[in-house]
Parts: structure tokens; C-alpha cells; sequence
């Protein structure tokens, strides 16, 4: 099936193009509802059936002019995880939190290093990169199954900080694992100035998120519904451009915006007024995502990882992945004495992963 015909650099092509993506997206989800299935799963079939592999609907063009959906989708998401980071919560389970976090992305790292190098022979650049990436979590799809399922309660909670956490441990192991990689595959010297410095620049996102929740407190006082949506998804987007001007990831910082907003102003409506906001802009960023998806890399030797077809790579990172999550976590519960419950089901929350690791 072609493209759709008409001019694709025109406006009624990037137009009509998101409507097809946003009702189609739509139709999937009474499918996958069927299955039991989250929406998240839906949107991204959707994607990969709309996509250049198989029905090549949606224009070159339009799909690259979205790069932004991902910081601008991945904003709103941290935001609302920080709601989650109250300083009294923070205070009951924060240390708790922390040592299942380490646990399970670490696990989750090591296992996929040692069976993707030592296993199947991959080089230690490429093996090294996996290993980081295992260790994030797919805040998005987390956050949406929630909401969809309605749920609450202490597994609720801690599967919300250790998705947020585990972010912040994939994005400072992706630093020291790129370094190893360039080191590696140019024959030059470990650098630790190469891994020191994005974990710097990640890190000082932070104090501009919690000014950015300050002045959001601050114009919020005495706001109508509509003006506090406006102000807030303005400060969203500001935010993520000072991000992108710094050539970081918007999710530690928005984070820090929506727990410093929530513990110094106690608002949560503004919290659920930013989720009815939201939906369309995740359904776009997934459908996307499926629509970026590269089926025939799937099925191509590549050299530069040790001549392993990818397809075998990818199953053996989905499964050693899993493994490490769950091993961590259940170990981590059982040090932090978690209930069972939590401590029984926290690893298989943790196996989504899209947005963060893609970014």
C-alpha cells in the first residue's frame, strides 16, 4: 500500500497523517483489550503495521519531523513520576527503593554483559552498550498500564520510584559504557573525563528542574483550569528545550520540576489535569516508535558486533533482560523486607522498555 498521496512535505500530509496515527492507534487498543493487553502494545503494532515495512502509510517527512515527540512525551511522563517523590514517602521507602534500584538494574547490566560477550562472542563495545541499556525501564508504558488498570497502592508506589530510579542508574551506566565502547574500537586509552562529563551534565539538569518547580508553584497561585494547563505544559516545553540545547535527557530534570512542585505546593489536580492532557501526545510518541522500527535489521549479519545475526541478539537481550530484572528486584525485596507480594511481581513491572533506552 503506498503512501498517503498527497504532497509530503504539505500540511494536510502531516495532518492527515496524525489522524490516521491517532484513530488507528485507537482502533488497535479494542483489539489488544481483547488479548488483555496493555494499549502501549497496540500503539506500537499499529506503528510497525503502518510503518516502511509493511503498509508504508505514513511519509518520510512527517515521521522526521517528529524527533521531538520522544523529549516532549518522555517530559510529561517524569513529570508525573515525580508526584510519587514525596519528601514523607521518600522518607518510609526511600533507602528501601534505592537498594532494590541498584539491584535490579546492576543485575540486569552484568547478565546481559557476560551472555552477549562471553556467550555469544560479541565484542566488549557492543556488549558493553547492551549491558547499559538492560538497566532502563520504560517509564511511559509503565505509567499508562497503571492508569488504564487504575491502580494503587504500595506495589503501585514502588514500582513508580524504582522505574524513575532505574532510569537515573541506565543513564549514568550508558555514560561509562559508551566511553569503553570508543575506547575499545579506536585502540585509544580509557578516558575518565568522557565518562565524568555527561554524568555531570545530567546531574546539573537537576537544579534547573527544581528552579523550573519553584516558578511553576509560583505562576500557578490563583490560575483558572485552562490558564494552569497552558502555563504548565509552557514551562514543559521550555524545559525541554534547554534540555536539547544541552544535548541532555529532559527525565531527570522534569522529574526534579514535579517533585519539587508537588512537596512545596501539595497540588496533585494539577497532576491529573497534565494526565487528561497527555494520552494523545503517548499514543503519537509509541505509533511512532513502531513506525521507526527497523524489521530488516533483524535478519542481517553485522561484523561489527561479531558476525551474530541481530535477531538471535535481540532474543537472547529479551530473555537474559528479564532474568536479571527479576533476580534483582526479588533480591532486593528480600533485603529490604517488602511484602511478598511486591517482592514477587516487582521484576515482571520492570520488563517494558522503550522510550528511555530508544532516546
Amino acid at each position: 500500500m503506498p503512501a498517503i498521496n498527497v504532497d509530503p512535505g504539505s500540511v494536510s500530509s502531516v495532518i492527515i497523517s496524525i489522524a490516521v496515527m491517532l484513530f488507528g492507534g485507537f482502533l488497535m487498543t479494542r483489539m489488544t483489550k481483547l488479548l488483555r493487553l496493555p494499549n502501549v502494545t497496540a500503539y506500537i503494532v499499529f506503528g510497525i503495521l503502518i510503518g516502511p515495512y509493511v503498509l508504508n502509510i505514513v511519509p518520510d517527512s512527517v515521521i522526521d519531523g517528529m524527533e521531538f515527540l520522544p523529549d516532549i512525551a518522555l517530559a510529561f511522563i517524569a513529570f508525573g513520576t515525580g508526584e510519587f517523590f514525596r519528601l514523607s514517602t521518600l522518607r518510609k521507602s526511600g533507602m528501601k527503593v534505592v537498594v532494590i534500584t541498584v539491584l535490579e538494574a546492576l543485575a540486569a547490566t552484568f547478565l546481559v554483559f557476560l551472555v552477549t560477550h562471553f556467550v555469544l562472542g560479541i565484542n566488549v563495545a557492543f556488549s558493553a552498550v547492551l549491558g547499559a541499556l538492560a538497566a532502563a525501564t520504560a517509564p511511559a508504558s509503565t505509567m499508562m498500564t497503571i492508569r488504564q488498570a487504575h491502580a494503587k497502592g504500595d506495589f503501585v508506589d514502588t514500582v513508580l520510584q524504582v522505574v524513575a530510579l532505574d532510569d537515573v542508574v541506565g543513564l549514568l551506566a550508558y555514560s561509562a559504557a559508551v566511553s569503553i565502547a570508543l575506547a575499545s574500537t579506536s585502540g585509544g586509552k580509557f578516558n575518565a573525563l568522557n565518562v565524568i562529563k555527561p554524568i555531570f551534565f545530567n546531574l546539573v539538569v537537576l537544579i534547573p528542574g527544581c528552579l523550573f518547580g519553584v516558578l511553576m508553584k509560583l505562576l500557578m497561585t490563583k490560575r483558572s483550569k485552562d490558564n494552569r494547563l497552558i502555563v504548565s505544559v509552557a514551562i514543559l516545553f521550555a524545559f525541554c528545550g534547554i534540555c536539547s540545547l544541552m544535548d541532555v535527557s529532559p527525565l531527570l530534570g522534569c522529574m526534579s520540576m514535579g517533585m519539587v512542585y508537588i512537596n512545596i505546593s501539595d497540588d496533585d489536580k494539577l497532576f491529573k489535569q497534565l494526565n487528561y492532557f497527555s494520552p494523545p501526545i503517548l499514543l503519537l510518541f509509541f505509533v511512532r516508535s513502531g513506525i521507526c522500527f527497523d524489521l530488516s535489521s533483524l535478519v542481517g549479519n553485522s561484523s561489527s558486533v561479531g558476525g551474530v545475526p541481530l535477531i538471535v541478539v535481540g532474543v537472547m537481550y529479551f530473555i537474559v533482560r528479564i532474568v536479571g530484572k527479576y533476580a534483582g528486584a526479588f533480591v532486593g525485596c528480600a533485603v529490604t523486607h517488602k511484602s511478598r507480594e511486591v517482592r514477587n511481581y516487582l521484576g515482571l513491572a520492570l520488563i517494558p522498555q522503550a522510550g528511555v533506552a530508544i532516546g
